[in-house]
């Protein structure tokens, strides 16, 4: 699925907008808000959902090859987090609803 049908079902705002979130598939979503468990247990071209916003969190998508970083609760990262997101290829988006909310809706969109 196209990130960009996602970030629409969430209310996401982009904060890479140079990354086009038309161009990312993702094919299903980790949930975690630690680090070590993200770097053990997610996959390539899956999305982390994650109330973290400091900047281990894009070394760790980096690393796991993770595309995306869904922001959960409103969360907004700041300019360091975003320049660096950006330098890695990493969409950063921000979402109103809460990890549950986030997950049960890509479920919904990814099986249906």
């Amino acid at each position: 699925m196209k990130l960009s049908q996602y970030l629409a079902a969430i209310d996401g705002k982009n904060h890479t907008p140079a990354l086009d979130p038309e161009s990312i598939e993702i094919s299903g979503a980790y949930v975690s808000d630690m680090l070590s468990d993200v770097m053990g247990s997610a996959k390539p071209n899956q999305a982390w959902i994650t109330i973290m916003k400091h900047l281990n969190v894009i070394a760790v998508a980096s690393m796991t090859g993770v595309p995306a970083i869904i922001l959960a609760k409103g969360n907004q990262p700041d300019s360091a987090v975003c320049d660096k997101a950006l330098e890695e290829g990493i969409c950063l988006i921000s979402s109103p609803y809460d990890t549950f909310t986030l997950a049960g809706i890509l479920y919904k969109m990814l099986n249906s």
